[in-house]
């Protein structure tokens, strides 16, 4: 199919592009990579009257790590250049590592990071890693920026804490704490699927107890939104990440989360499957903390 007509423009400013977004008189999407929203127009899913391609505005392209140690990441930058950047390698290594497992070097190269998180797709990579590393989003529109948790962002399925008439401008992602292991773990059918269940784990080791202080566990493909297992954390926080604390911590995700049968796998296979994942990643995690 191909889409239903449209208007497209490019502006050079925010201020611009949000102007474009507020206007009543017509509905109008923002197109940066492409890669949901495209596959959405020729589908007639989105009829959208106007498209406004956010990519050539000069703000939007910054990728940066500030003073304070907090990254920075613009909402035109492309996947692919935040997951080769030397900065987020070093310091934001679960993020691009969970970039590195979306799709296809393609699909890479064009998708944006900020795309991505404000399309929200719960299979997804990147908002299950977002909500692992505390992110922040910048979202400005009409009346004025605002900044909004990672915890608030993501709502429902393909839906976020963005207004019609607003625009996500950048995300912000804090340091991980010192002595923080990592690791990302998923599940796929074939090389460049949706995951059918992922885990994204981070577990900072206290230097003189030789256990973990704090943990984050959150899963994607079990929810409307990445979803935040408290139990699984608590049953590692003190712990050596031995057999004991891993197998508490994987009844937690047998019991703990509440996918939906599709049809691509029942809620029986998908909780199997993330507490198998849940192991694995906390394994890894704890080795490389």
């Amino acid at each position: 199919m191909k889409p239903t007509p449209f208007d497209y423009t490019a502006p050079r400013t925010v201020a611009e592009a949000v102007t474009l977004l507020a206007d009543p008189a017509r509905d109008a999407k923002v197109v940066a990579g492409g890669q949901s929203l495209i596959p959405m127009l020729n589908m007639r899913l989105a009829r959208p009257e106007l498209l406004v391609d956010i990519t050539r505005i000069p703000d939007l392209a910054a990728l940066n790590v500030d003073p304070s140690g907090a990254l920075h990441i613009g909402a035109a930058v492309r996947q692919a250049r935040a997951a080769t950047d030397p900065s987020v390698r070093r310091g934001w290594p679960l993020l691009a590592a969970a970039i590195e497992r979306i799709g296809h070097p393609q699909i890479r190269s064009r998708g944006t990071v900020c795309g991505s998180l404000a399309h929200h797709d719960p299979a997804a990579e990147l908002p299950t890693a977002a909500r692992a590393l505390d992110a922040r989003f910048m979202i400005t529109g009409p009346r004025g920026r605002r900044t909004v948790s990672a915890e608030d962002f993501f709502v429902a399925t393909f839906s976020t804490a963005v207004e019609p008439d607003e625009l996500l401008t950048e995300v912000v992602v804090p340091p991980p704490p010192a002595g923080c292991g990592w690791a990302f773990e998923e599940f796929t059918r074939r090389h460049g699927d949706f995951a059918t269940v992922g885990v994204a784990v981070l577990l900072q080791r206290d230097s003189r107890s030789g256990t973990v202080r704090a943990a984050r566990v959150v899963f994607s493909g079990a929810g409307p939104v990445p979803v935040r297992l408290h139990a699984a954390e608590d049953a590692l926080i003190g712990s050596g990440v031995d057999e004991e604390a891993l197998a508490t911590a994987s009844r937690a995700a047998l019991t703990g989360l509440t996918p939906s049968d599709d049809i691509h796998a029942s809620a029986r296979h998908r909780r199997e499957t993330a507490a198998h994942l849940l192991v694995r990643a906390c394994t890894t995690a704890w080795e490389r903390s």
